[in-house]
């Protein structure tokens, strides 16, 4: 389903979906990081947006990391 609704969306929207992951509920939050990650696959993106799209997932992805993960735990 995600790699429908990925060819649906442009890589601006699911780029600004990635600042929304805080406020958003767990299952749209895991849906928006699906459609990134289905959008970074998709050759036919441009590089550069692909590359924004990687970078903001990253960095929204280490920090769910660093909340989620405590001190005596492994990543």
């Amino acid at each position: 389903m995600a790699r429908d609704m990925a060819q649906n969306i442009s890589p601006q929207t699911a780029y600004h979906n990635l600042r929304l992951l805080e406020q958003v509920d767990v299952p749209t939050g895991a849906f928006y990081r699906q459609l990134a990650q289905e959008i970074i696959a998709d050759p036919k993106v441009s590089l550069v947006w692909r590359l924004a799209i990687a970078n903001r997932l990253h960095r929204a992805n280490h920090l769910l990391e660093m909340q989620t993960v405590g001190n005596n735990d492994s990543y």
